[in-house]
């Protein structure tokens, strides 16, 4: 997925290393802000300062970001986030509720992460990836997202693993911030499915096949966009967003 690194022991980042897509600017100050340790990799998420200050423009300098974060302002996910150095990543939700805002980070082929600007009642969901599943007590089946939420599913019959319909890779929609799921989208052929990682980052179509091999990262999905083109990726790089149509809203013109 999208790419993933270490910050490493200190808590401070210059702004010359800091991720190319953090639109900073990088020779007017040394020090850049350091996302907290949370669900998503240094490498692939944007300090809830930064998206304050740099991407929204609602403030004009670090401390008034600051201020607006710790007023308790800003929600990621429906839960006040007053750490500035939070980390938002792929799909997470940020509301401003005073301005009655609401935007989705999707991925750019340009800009590696994008805040795309949605409905306020979309708000209230957000699309997850399984990425691993284990068994608990009693014999029901713990879904690991990829936004380090966990979802359990609880089943009648431990023996009938009929019930259990989830694999990973599918996507779930969830609730927000609760996580109920809302519906269940298959990585299968016909899914429709947005590119979060490679060359093709950005882009949207249609699965057409799914490649075998004996380890997933050597299997490669191939899509058809809307235009009816076709181009490949790595089978860990498609994120499924819906089937007959995108469960999400998406910048005009993507699909």
């Amino acid at each position: 997925m999208l790419a993933v690194g270490k910050m490493g022991g200190s808590s401070h980042l210059k702004r010359l290393p800091a991720p190319a897509f953090w639109p900073i600017k990088r020779k007017e100050h040394k020090w850049a802000v350091k996302p907290s340790p949370g669900p998503h990799p240094f490498e692939a998420c944007i300090p809830l300062q930064v998206i304050i200050r740099d991407l929204l423009g609602y403030a004009e300098t670090g401390r008034e970001a600051k201020i607006i974060i710790s007023r308790g302002e800003v929600k990621v996910d429906g839960r006040v986030r007053k750490d500035r150095r939070y980390p938002v990543g792929l799909m997470d939700v940020v509301e401003i509720p005073k301005l009655n805002k609401a935007f989705r980070v999707i991925p750019h082929p340009q800009n590696f992460l994008h805040l795309h600007e949605i409905p306020p009642p979309e708000a209230g969901f957000k699309l997850c990836r399984v990425e691993g599943k284990t068994t608990v007590k009693g014999g029901h089946i713990q879904l690991n997202l990829h936004d380090g939420r966990n979802v359990l599913v609880k089943v009648s019959d431990p023996r009938k693993p009929v019930e259990d319909v989830f694999k990973t890779m599918d996507v779930l929609k969830v609730t927000l911030p609760g996580s109920e799921i809302l519906e269940h989208f298959k990585m299968e052929p016909g899914a429709l499915a947005v590119v979060v990682g490679g060359k093709n980052i950005g882009r949207i179509g249609r699965i057409v096949e799914i490649s075998e091999a004996v380890f997933r990262e050597q299997r490669l999905v191939v899509l058809e966009d809307k235009k009816g083109e076709r181009f490949s990726t790595s089978y860990l790089y498609a994120f499924v967003i819906g089937s007959e149509q995108p469960a999400i809203s998406l910048p005009e013109g993507w699909w």
